[in-house]
């Protein structure tokens, strides 16, 4: 892939990036605002919110968003309201629908997120960042794992009577193996699918009995809570995102709430405060705490604060009706409102849409015959062409069939089987001339809609076409007018182009596109911008979209290198016929194709993020040949 690749797809794939950090800092600023609300509640409900928030940078709301894609596909657009949807997409993704600056390398304003030779270093810097904080956690993982392996297993004493008389009261079921130690780390929690607690030698030397059962109890607590699966959860969040600052705020939090969550459980048991706080005191004078959130000592958070909140008699609130009808509502619209984004930008599309509004009832084809085209060879004609009273096409796949009855790009359809990619036919649909009269009452806009209507139609009949509309935020082209204006010579009524075809003045007025074989070369003569987007669409396999706003006719040529990693569906806008003899030679310039747009024709591609619309194929079955 070219360097000019690199600097359209970074753009994109830096935007993403941008809107999940985006979302998840909102929300964990929303959590946040929740916790303050709780702040004379247990801690248990204010370490759950804060876990929730960290698990949000691990899940996009964009898998939320597919599912409302997936719901919407069959509602119809009446009720969807534009300006709620741009309100929504402006705030949820403030990065997507920013256009990026020209990708064309001779524009000397891009932004440092557009250019390509950053990505190389941003990632480099990311993983190194990775891989040092794998790095300091494998140590120390290493030297509590060794520490348990020279650990010796209790099976008597007055610490495992005291756990296993604990054990049930704290709701264990199955037994905790205890290791005694020869090193000086506190007593904790090691593991996840099966811990077991390491206990320090000598440490019951200077605990009586009800500080022994306050430290196991605080311990089982650990145990019971799954605070060590939860700290890897959490471990796992700041390797990833370990240049976010909120993430090690987020790790902290979540530390002091566990620990203050555990001491208030222990409390509540019947352990008094002084005991309580007398023998974290001891664990502390006597250990070290453990060097990893994921195992769950009694020494963790801020010593002093848990000190203070220890030994004060404050009666804590549980959750009443208005806090858990809070927390409920908090809930559904973190989960509903990407939801309800995903059906309000899964809409149909705008031409499915309008054909609602034409001033006729859309006819259907009088005849239609189906052949299979069996004609081999390296090079085999393709033509497609509609026409007032039918369409013809010859040598087709079904994909370009689809594409052109729906409007779309091969890379737009999605869910298609392997067998319509290789079958090729010969298509010839005829109207009656009352359906040729109706259409041609028709503005040439609607025609062309109601057209592709009559075909959608045939293709239901004869192919069993099902399909349905989803749209997706994926990475995609704006083609706008360059700085120094556009390069390109407007068709005049009366001209008369090669091949017999007319121009302006009363002929087809669709002029005619010829390009080189493999691409690299095209000439265009009366034809629209449109067609051009096309052709752009279909060479660089993404959509592009019109924001010239020139809307005219045009003739011009656009000579480029063609690219060996890009392989178009459509060899041309004539759908894949094979060039004049007067077509341009393929890369004569030696330019990429989008240099070959601003030097030649004045207009540049921007890369942006934005909605497109996929054609999924729900069934398609063979037809039956005439």
């Amino acid at each position: 892939m070219t360097t000019q690749y690199f600097s359209a797809a970074w753009p994109a794939a830096a935007s993403a990036l941008g809107n999940h950090l985006w979302q998840s800092t909102l929300f964990a600023i929303a959590a946040g605002l929740l916790t303050l609300t709780l702040r004379k509640n247990h801690a248990r409900a204010r370490y759950w919110l804060w876990l929730t928030a960290s698990v949000k940078f691990l899940v996009p709301f964009s898998l939320l968003t597919s599912v409302g894609n997936h719901l919407a596909w069959s509602r119809s657009s009446a009720g969807v309201t534009p300006g709620l949807y741009l309100a929504m997409e402006q705030f949820g993704q403030p990065f997507a629908r920013s256009a990026a600056p020209p990708i064309s390398p001779a524009s000397s304003s891009m932004p440092l997120w557009s250019l390509p030779h950053l990505l190389p270093t941003l990632v480099s810097a990311w993983l190194c960042g990775f891989l040092m904080f794998f790095f300091v956690w494998g140590v120390r993982w290493r030297r509590i794992s060794s520490a348990l392996r020279a650990a010796q297993p209790v099976r008597e004493g007055r610490e495992v009577e005291t756990l296993r008389k604990l054990e049930p009261l704290g709701g264990i079921r199955k037994r905790i193996e205890m290791f005694l130690s020869r090193t000086s780390l506190e007593p904790g929690i090691f593991g996840i699918a099966r811990p077991v607690l390491i206990w320090p030698e000598g440490i019951s030397e200077h605990l009586e009995d009800a500080h022994l059962e306050a430290i196991l109890s605080h311990e089982l607590w650990h145990v019971r809570r799954r605070d060590n699966l939860a700290a890897a959860i959490h471990m796992v969040v700041e390797a990833i995102f370990w240049f976010h600052p909120l993430v090690w705020w987020l790790g902290a939090l979540l530390v002091e709430e566990r620990e203050r969550a555990c001491d208030e459980e222990v409390l509540e048991s019947g352990t008094e405060r002084q005991v309580y706080a007398e023998s974290i005191l001891k664990v502390c004078e006597f250990c070290v705490g453990s060097p990893l959130a994921c195992v769950s000592g009694v020494t963790g958070a801020d010593l002093k604060k848990r000190m203070v909140h220890i030994m004060t008699n404050r009666i804590l609130r549980k959750l009443d009706f208005r806090r858990k009808l809070l927390l409920g509502v908090a809930g559904l619209l973190a989960i509903a409102l990407p939801i309800v984004f995903g059906l309000v930008n899964a809409t149909p599309s705008r031409a499915a849409a309008q054909l609602e509004d034409l001033p006729i009832n859309v006819p259907t084809y009088e005849a239609v015959s189906i052949k299979r085209n069996r004609s081999e060879g390296f090079v085999q004609k393709v033509l497609m062409r509609r026409r007032p009273d039918g369409f013809t096409a010859t040598n087709g796949t079904l994909p370009m069939l689809i594409g052109d009855a729906y409007g779309v790009e091969y890379f737009q359809i999605s869910g298609l089987p392997e067998w319509p990619k290789s079958e090729k036919y010969d298509l010839e649909a005829k109207t009656d001339s009352a359906a040729v009269d109706e259409l041609n009452r028709l503005s040439e806009g609607e025609r062309d809609l109601a057209q592709k209507r009559m075909f959608q139609t045939l293709l239901s009949d004869r192919f069993k076409l099902k399909v349905h509309h989803e749209t997706k935020s994926l990475p995609e082209y704006a083609l706008v007018i360059a700085e120094n204006g556009p390069i390109l010579k407007e068709g005049k009524p009366g001209d008369t182009y090669p091949n017999g075809i007319k121009g302006l003045d009363g002929g087809s007025g669709a002029g005619i596109m010829m390009m080189g074989l493999n691409g690299g070369g095209l000439t265009a003569q009366g034809v629209p911008i449109a067609n051009l987007v096309r052709m752009l669409s279909q060479q660089l396999g993404r959509t592009v979209v019109d924001r010239t706003g020139l809307a005219g006719k045009y003739d011009f040529t656009l000579r480029w290198a063609p690219d060996p990693s890009q392989t178009p569906m459509f060899k041309g806008a004539n759908g894949g016929q094979p060039p004049a003899d007067n077509a341009p030679s393929p890369g004569s310039q030696g330019v990429s194709i989008l240099t070959a747009l601003q030097q030649q024709l004045g207009l540049e591609l921007q890369a942006q993020q934005g909605p497109v619309d996929i054609l999924v194929i729900d069934h398609v079955e063979m037809p039956s040949e005439d």
